[in-house]
């Protein structure tokens, strides 16, 4: 469970406020008190507090085992997806939906692993290392967004999905080096994938496109395109046509002077060697 923290900078909190009052309107007309529905639905009664106050993200099954015992006919199971959309910060929930619209994707990554590549551990450990430090419920809630994007594998039809890595970013042992094994094993099981490209960008290449910093380009299914640009402390939406287009003339030229596709899984897998 997630507490809401952080919430004030959307409708998160409106909609939990919303679900919370609504779960407890239907428990007191079932006659029943906030120790009682728990004993009911095998939750403890702090928890019950905790959600109806909207204090905590009641999870799927704790809504459909309310709706049950209350008898609420489905109104309290129903409001799962806005519950689960709830979950994320707005600035995660933008740029989910922004990658479901995608046709094509391409990110370049610098510092550590795009978030779409990473493995659940790999995850964890990159927000168990941020300070000032995020307690548990946020680190929850946090991998679970990012994780949540995964989905974009799944899509069909596929988009198309090409990211360039530093060299770097495959060498650096966040979380462990056997974190940091199964995140390469990771990455060469989606560069199996036909409508995924993972390329590596050398370390010791002169010449490199790439120095203005990380960056992350969008092909909607529209026809437009859209630039994603994250920094320490703010992220950014770039859809200024002149600002778009030079995004992708950089992330062409970032993925002419890297290694090809293949070469790529080659490295990979070289290294992966490396961390026994």
């Amino acid at each position: 469970m997630s507490e809401v923290q952080g919430f004030e900078e959307d409708d998160s909190g409106a909609v939990l406020r919303a679900v919370g009052r609504q779960i407890k309107l239907w428990r007191e007309a079932a006659g029943m008190k906030q120790v009682e529905l728990g004993a009911a639905i095998g939750y403890g009664e702090e928890l019950v507090s905790a959600v109806e106050r909207a204090r905590r993200i009641p999870r799927p099954e704790f809504l459909d085992k309310t709706d049950e015992v209350v008898g609420a006919g489905g109104k309290i199971a129903a409001m799962k997806k806005d519950v689960a959309e709830a979950r994320y910060p707005k600035k995660v929930r933008d740029l989910a939906k922004l990658e479901v619209e995608a046709g094509e994707l391409g990110a370049y990554g610098n510092h550590n692993m795009h978030g779409l590549l990473q493995t659940e551990e790999y995850t964890r450990a990159l927000f168990d290392m941020r300070r000032p430090t995020y307690s548990e419920d946020e680190i929850e809630r946090h991998v679970a967004a990012r994780l949540a994007r995964q989905e974009i594998f799944e899509q069909r039809p596929a988009p198309m999905l090409t990211f360039v890595q530093e060299e770097v970013t495959l060498r650096r042992p966040l979380g462990g080096r056997m974190v940091l094994r199964r995140q390469l094993e990771h990455l060469l099981e989606l560069g199996q994938l036909r409508h995924v490209q993972i390329q590596v960008m050398p370390t010791d290449r002169e010449d490199h496109a790439g120095m203005g910093g990380q960056l992350q380009l969008l092909k909607l299914r529209d026809g437009t395109t859209v630039g994603h640009w994250e920094a320490q402390l703010s992220n950014r939406l770039i859809s200024n046509p002149k600002e778009v287009q030079i995004l992708e003339m950089r992330y062409g030229i970032i993925r002419a002077q890297a290694l090809t596709p293949r070469e790529s899984l080659a490295f990979i897998e070289k290294l992966r060697g490396e961390t026994k």
